[in-house]
């Protein structure tokens, strides 16, 4: 299948708990034929990133001639790369709609065990995002939709149930500032 050279082309998709090690991965590229190969890159971009401090914002790296945007939450490392002439832009796009359409299925619980529990949602949702490294959804409402074939069938909107999760982040996020300022 022939690209069109203008289009953003995603290389993998990478999902590693913080010792770097493989929870979900998908790669679009040749150059990680092998799975040998596929590891010890995890292990290269691994041991490359996990020092840096991108539990608030996304950040964006050079590594062996890809770009690689990635960022922290909680146990789990979320990676997202593309050649060195990629827009960092789009990869990181696609790094929000991963990890947020992951927070909508897990509702907010996105830790290595819950992950683990829901590996098929996550791997699904990686589907909704990339096809053989081509973009196809970046709105994480609409990925976590798809995955979860709610919308036809959910007497509950989407847009409710996201509102629903952030309001229960809300009130935990509330109640630990709370309980933090009483016990002071």
């Amino acid at each position: 299948m022939e690209v069109d050279p203008t289009m953003p082309v995603i290389q993998n998709i990478l999902l590693l708990d913080s010792e770097g090690k493989r929870i979900a991965v998908k790669y679009f590229d040749q150059q990680w034929a092998t799975i040998a190969q596929q590891s010890n890159y995890e292990k290269s971009v691994f041991t490359k990133t996990s020092r840096t401090n991108a539990r608030g914002e996304a950040e964006v790296t050079m590594f062996d001639e890809v770009v690689v945007c990635y960022k922290f939450i909680g146990d789990l490392m979320f990676y997202v790369t593309g050649s060195q002439d990629e827009n960092e832009l789009i990869l990181h796009t696609v790094l929000v709609a991963f990890y947020e359409s992951v927070t909508l299925l897990l509702r907010s619980a996105v830790e290595k065990k819950t992950v683990l529990e829901n590996l098929d949602l996550v791997l699904l949702a990686m589907d909704e995002i990339i096809d053989k490294g081509l973009i196809l959804e970046t709105d994480p409402a609409t990925i976590a939709s798809r995955v979860s074939m709610r919308g036809a069938e959910s007497d509950i909107p989407l847009t409710d149930r996201v509102t629903e999760v952030n309001i229960q982040s809300f009130l935990a996020t509330a109640k630990e500032q709370l309980a933090r300022s009483l016990l002071k």
